[in-house]
């Protein structure tokens, strides 16, 4: 096993901690960050103080703070897939008379990708401030239930406009806020939320044609050797058909790196297709991650009922049109020009 695939490996294992640790800061009553929590005073007893107080100030650094760190995890996981796309996958697929489109459509969509995640990285997500504050206030009216009327924010001393959080990462108020993205080191708002999804689109397509690709370069590797026809001599010196554990086995002996990135880029497709369902139904029912986040404290009901004050209140989705227009609402924000209109 070679440097590079060691390397692969640990950025993995990596990347696994990091989307972890992620989980857990952001939901902090959640029974994972309980966990996490009840584990953390136990090793407080073996471990030193000072050990304890650095370590503090890195994860603060890391989860409550604006930090590079992700992006740069973010571009050498990238680095390290299509490295091994280019220099191994793609020369024996060529050789093997693949098409030449199918070779180079990861390329375009990384092309693509690049670009959504420079314009959502540095994209204005809808920052409030007193100069635009008036017209965003008017934009969304408050349901009296996420949102109340008169809530002003201690930090920037502005009176919150409806569907607006405060982000502790990039301390300011944030119009329509989703959630703050650490791989793209920004916040998702209302002005940039489409810059994301085209992010979150492209970068599943990415995974899931690498997957694809390399895995049909595998498949006819085996076809092409006549290998499901064969047979091999177990530890037993007994002769056996060959099966898909061999197989693999086989597989990942002559093509370690191959096989692992397959593993991979396969995991990661469905674990970001499965994120990027969610965002589209986010998207189809006018929700941010956000409010759907705060919506789960509330009973849901198709019709906002008045309770009793020793009741809890009933939460109902105001906010949304029908899935054309929230749909439109990600690509073209609504203004407060238009909001009076209506």
């Amino acid at each position: 096993m070679d440097f590079l695939t060691l390397l692969v490996i640990y950025l993995c294992f990596v990347l696994a901690a990091v989307a972890l640790l992620c989980a857990c800061s952001g939901r902090k009553e959640s029974f994972l960050a309980r966990s996490v929590n009840g584990a953390s005073q136990v090793l407080s007893f073996v471990i030193p103080a000072q050990l304890q107080s650095a370590t503090r100030r890195v994860l603060h650094r890391l989860f409550h703070t604006r930090s590079c760190l992700f992006v740069v995890l973010h571009v050498a996981l990238q680095a390290a897939v299509y490295g091994e796309y280019t220099w191994e996958v793609f020369v024996y697929c060529w050789e093997l008379q693949f098409h030449l489109l199918l070779l180079l459509l990861p390329y375009l969509l990384l092309a693509g990708n690049m670009g959504c995640f420079i314009l959502c990285s540095r994209a204005d997500p809808g920052i409030i401030t007193k100069s635009n504050h008036a017209s965003l206030v008017k934009i969304y009216a408050y349901d009296g239930v996420l949102f109340q009327k008169g809530i002003v924010c201690p930090t920037c001393n502005m009176e919150k406009p409806a569907r607006s959080k405060h982000c502790s990462f990039c301390s300011m108020c944030v119009h329509r806020f989703d959630h703050h993205c650490v791989w793209v080191n920004n916040c998702i708002g209302a002005f940039n939320a489409k810059y994301f999804f085209l992010y979150l689109f492209t970068l599943t397509a990415m995974a899931a044609t690498v997957a694809i690709i390399t895995a049909a370069f595998l498949v006819r590797v085996v076809l092409l050797s006549n290998m499901m026809r064969g047979s091999y001599i177990d530890d037993q010196g007994q002769e056996r058909a060959v099966e898909i554990l061999f197989l693999i086995q086989h597989l990942f002996l002559t093509f370690p790196r191959i096989v692992f990135m397959l593993g991979f880029v396969t995991l990661l497709a469905l674990v970001l297709g499965a994120y990027c369902c969610f965002n589209l139904y986010l998207a189809l029912t006018n929700q941010t991650s956000n409010e759907w986040y705060k919506s789960r404290r509330y009973g849901w009901s198709h019709h906002l009922t008045l309770q009793p004050h020793d009741r809890r209140a009933v939460y109902k989705n105001t906010y949304s049109k029908g899935v054309w227009m929230n749909l439109k609402e990600i690509f073209k924000p609504p203004t407060a020009l238009e909001r009076k209109k209506k």
